[in-house]
């Protein structure tokens, strides 16, 4: 039971996650970071998304319940807030906000909220990631040896996510300037279709119930 437990667990929380998409998402999202910069919101990003769905493994059912919150809520709010970064990235507003400040230090407060934001949420930590996180718990519950189990495939994942977005500063310099403005237009659009999504499934789901 553990191991079948283990291989649902692993194969959901990759599939949901995505370490790999996430890297052109975070090259858009971090335009005009230095290398090191970037180094940070990635171990700072990873260690707040794998925090925020181990809570959520122990006490994510017991808190939306205290707080009457519903699971299509969440989506939908979450999907709400990606589609403003994707009209930012498509349009070349985050760009241009970048470029106005090219000169300027990015301070440590910056980056912190870049890790937090969008980065660890919801792209990390997504309301998908956050609901596979509360069914898997859901299934371990009254056993520590699963529960342990849930805890170790959430580090797995964050860990090679951790990885995807290091090697993330390479990619950056093949691809270049023109190539990352097309790479951040073209992920905008996408990101905003998968934003629509989050609301239309918070949406389905609240008809449902």
């Amino acid at each position: 039971m553990t191991l079948e437990f283990l291989t649902g667990a692993l194969v959901t929380m990759f599939v949901i996650v995505e370490p790999i998409a996430l890297v052109p998402i975070f090259l858009a999202v971090t335009q005009g970071f230095s290398a090191a910069q970037r180094q940070q919101v990635a171990w700072r990003a990873c260690l707040i998304a794998f925090l925020i769905l181990a809570a959520c493994a122990f006490f994510g059912d017991w808190l939306l319940r205290m707080l009457g919150i519903s699971l299509p809520a969440f989506r939908i709010a979450g999907g709400l807030l990606v589609f403003w970064i994707a009209f930012e990235m498509v349009f070349g507003l985050r760009a241009s906000r970048k470029s106005e400040t090219a000169k300027e230090a990015i301070d440590k407060e910056h980056i912190v909220n870049v890790a937090a934001f969008p980065m660890a949420i919801p792209l990390l930590a997504g309301p998908g990631a956050i609901t596979a996180t509360l069914l898997l718990a859901g299934q371990a519950a009254g056993s520590t040896v699963m529960m342990a189990t849930l805890i170790g495939v959430l580090a797995v994942v964050v860990f090679v996510a951790w990885i995807c977005l290091s090697m993330a500063e390479g990619m950056n310099k093949l691809l270049g300037t023109l190539g990352n403005a097309v790479v951040s237009r073209l992920l905008g659009i996408i990101l905003a279709a998968l934003a629509v999504q989050f609301v239309i499934d918070g949406i389905r789901a609240v008809l449902r119930g």
